[in-house]
């Protein structure tokens, strides 16, 4: 697929080229169009010419390859076309781990009691206690011993 079009309003060309070749570049033969604004007619394909080119060998991008199977032009399951790297997939699975919650044990079923309901008594707060703090005193300044003369003899 080779982009053309506006900028902010793209539209891309169907193209068939070298692997070596850049696809902005010349190419060997135009495929079709895909304009992903429009609603109807979005994508014209040359239907006759893509068949032919599948049968030579040639290769479709993942975003082609999906985009002719939603289109009935060939079969087969659709490519993911977005690339995570291995960090980015790490990181998705810890987000996704930390989001589901963890599985709810339920209890033994037990026989319901279907009497009078009692009253249900108040909680009681335990008073608040007073908090210790302890003063920090200051330190003495250590005393070192004086420099006493040596005697030599």
């Amino acid at each position: 697929m080779q982009r053309v079009g506006k900028k902010k309003f793209s539209t891309y060309r169907l193209i068939i080229s070298e692997k070596t070749k850049d696809t902005q570049g010349s190419y060997l033969e135009a495929l079709g169009t895909f304009n992903p604004h429009a609603k109807e007619n979005a994508f014209k394909p040359n239907i006759e010419r893509i068949k032919y080119w599948l049968s030579k060998g040639a290769l479709v991008s993942d975003t082609l390859n999906n985009l002719l199977i939603s289109n009935n032009i060939i079969e087969g399951d659709k490519k993911k076309s977005v690339f995570l790297t291995k960090k980015r997939q790490v990181k998705l699975a810890e987000k996704k781990k930390a989001v589901t919650p963890a599985p709810v044990e339920t209890p033994a079923e037990t026989p319901v009691e279907t009497s009078v309901e009692q009253p249900i008594a108040p909680v009681e707060t335990p008073a608040e206690t007073p908090v210790e703090t302890s003063v920090e005193q200051p330190i003495a300044p250590v005393e070192t011993p004086a420099e006493t003369p040596t005697e030599q003899v």
